[in-house]
């Protein structure tokens, strides 16, 4: 019999899919509109996110749930957003605040899937994921 802690871990870990997922569909759009020299950047975002999802939704196999696959609507306000700046302005470096906007978004859905959490094992990966993305984050945004 799940716990209520089980629940609140569990719906944790399904809300920080869904970040993730909606963040790879932007990302997924921005590899499509973005300027040659900035495609490679968007591209590993883009990469990052998908293992996450694959990451994301193995844990929640473990815990016998099924992930859901498609994220949810801000995922289509995501590439809504980039395909109209798209129309406007270049998808460049310049996007990258937005960028950072959104990560620390996703970032927040793992710290709280972590807290949530009652496994180690989960808490020590969302951690890791976190970490990964924010360590990209370093990386390709230049400091202000």
């Amino acid at each position: 019999m799940a716990t209520e802690n089980d629940t609140d871990a569990l719906a944790a870990l399904a809300d920080a899919l869904t970040a993730s997922q909606d963040a790879r569909t932007g990302f997924e759009k921005m590899v499509e509109k973005a300027e040659p020299e900035f495609r490679p950047v968007v591209q590993r975002f883009s990469a990052l996110h998908a293992d996450h999802d694959n990451r994301l939704a193995a844990i929640l196999r473990r815990h016998g749930q099924t992930p859901d696959a498609d994220g949810s609507f801000q995922g289509t306000i995501n590439k809504v957003v980039v395909s109209a700046r798209s129309l406007f302005d270049d998808i460049d470096a310049d996007v990258m605040e937005s960028v950072r906007d959104g990560e620390d978004a996703v970032c927040e859905a793992y710290a709280r899937a972590a807290d949530a959490s009652v496994d180690a094992n989960d808490r020590a990966e969302l951690r890791a994921m976190r970490n990964e993305v924010q360590t990209l984050l370093a990386q390709t945004i230049p400091p202000a």
